[in-house]
């Protein structure tokens, strides 16, 4: 693992042998401020793992925290362990104390395996434990603002492909829905959309169908990216979209929530080629995020919704610079978060009297 040439400014190996504590905290970059992302809990098979893990996360949250238009660089978290037996009161806590020696330039929040109820276990090591519970003054559940994000870049794509900003009418097929696309799947249905859903958790299907008796359930994501979609949403894990996924893939549109979802670069061309029009992740699922960040200022969920609207346009401007530039739009949405992280994060160089 090449980590001095992983581009990372900054990786912690936190160890506490007492609580079991196993982690590691990546800083990607801090050109813009502190490095904003979640902690994310989970079985690594190996440490190589949950380091490369850690690395692209962080760096996926700057580029998400830049084209978001905040004042945040991108970093995250990864405890090695089953959230579902490993997760102890002095683990988390062992873990904030890590988080508070950094001294704020690691701002935490939750990610997969991690709760609200969590960081306010960790909060009470650390100043920087972010998207607490409402009890506690905290945001609450991210995945609200998370799945609106992805509606409101899915709008955009729609826009950009069709000519109009909604989803009427369209076949959607979602792969997850646990949190984040069930959120989305409501936002779907209220907007006249036919959706297809599928996920490893039948429960969470059931959840859905509850709600919404017309949804159709499809038995896995391998029957469910053959099936005619307008757009595909994969809201569970990253590496959804490899090499034989989109060979298969029937839909126009890819939008949806979960992080990091091309398995190597290569799949952005590849999706290019096919006609297929991508909506990067980490641009549409900063909904999450702007939620979070919202809390460190006195927690509107009104002014957060406000501003998570705004990826509607970032998306635009997104999709619109990959066709001009003719290059796919996960390189423009890069080229976009990197101008903002070299021109506004220069101005650090210019001192402000103390």
């Amino acid at each position: 693992m090449d980590v001095f040439g992983s581009g990372a400014e900054q990786v912690v190996f936190c160890s506490d042998p007492g609580s079991g504590l196993r982690a590691v905290i990546a800083v990607h970059s801090t050109a813009l401020g502190p490095a904003l992302g979640g902690t994310r809990f989970h079985p690594y098979a190996t440490e190589d793992e949950a380091v490369a893990d850690a690395l692209r996360l962080a760096r996926a949250m700057s580029y998400k925290n830049s084209l978001a238009g905040l004042d945040l660089g991108g970093g995250k978290a990864v405890v090695i362990g089953d959230p579902r037996t490993d997760k102890t009161e002095a683990r988390l806590r062992a873990y904030g104390r890590f988080v508070e020696a950094m001294g704020g330039r690691y701002l935490t929040a939750c990610d997969v395996g991690t709760t609200n109820a969590d960081l306010d276990v960790v909060a009470r090591e650390t100043r920087f434990a972010h998207g607490r519970s409402e009890v506690h003054g905290g945001c609450g559940d991210s995945s609200v603002l998370t799945a609106f994000g992805v509606f409101q870049g899915m709008r955009a794509a729609a826009q950009h492909r069709w000519g109009e900003p909604t989803l009427s009418g369209r076949t959607v097929a979602v792969a997850g829905v646990g949190k984040v696309g069930g959120w989305l799947v409501d936002r779907l249905v209220a907007d006249g959309a036919d959706v297809l859903v599928t996920d490893v958790d039948p429960a969470a299907v059931e959840r859905v169908r509850a709600r919404h008796p017309g949804v159709e359930a499809v038995a896995d994501t391998a029957a469910l990216v053959r099936r005619p979609a307008d757009v595909y949403a994969p809201c569970a894990l990253g590496g959804a979209l490899d090499d034989a996924t989109v060979a298969v893939l029937q839909a126009e549109v890819v939008c949806g929530g979960a992080n990091n979802q091309l398995a190597h670069e290569g799949i952005a061309d590849q999706l290019t080629a096919r006609g297929i029009l991508y909506a990067p992740d980490y641009l549409v699922n900063a909904g999450g995020v702007i939620q979070v960040e919202d809390e460190r200022h006195g927690f509107s969920f009104a002014r957060a919704e406000a501003k998570a609207a705004g990826i509607f346009d970032v998306a635009l401007r997104v999709f619109d610079t990959a066709a001009t530039e003719g290059v796919s739009p996960a390189v423009a949405a890069d080229r976009l978060a990197e101008e903002r992280i070299a021109s506004v994060g220069r101005l650090a160089i210019i001192r402000l009297p103390r």
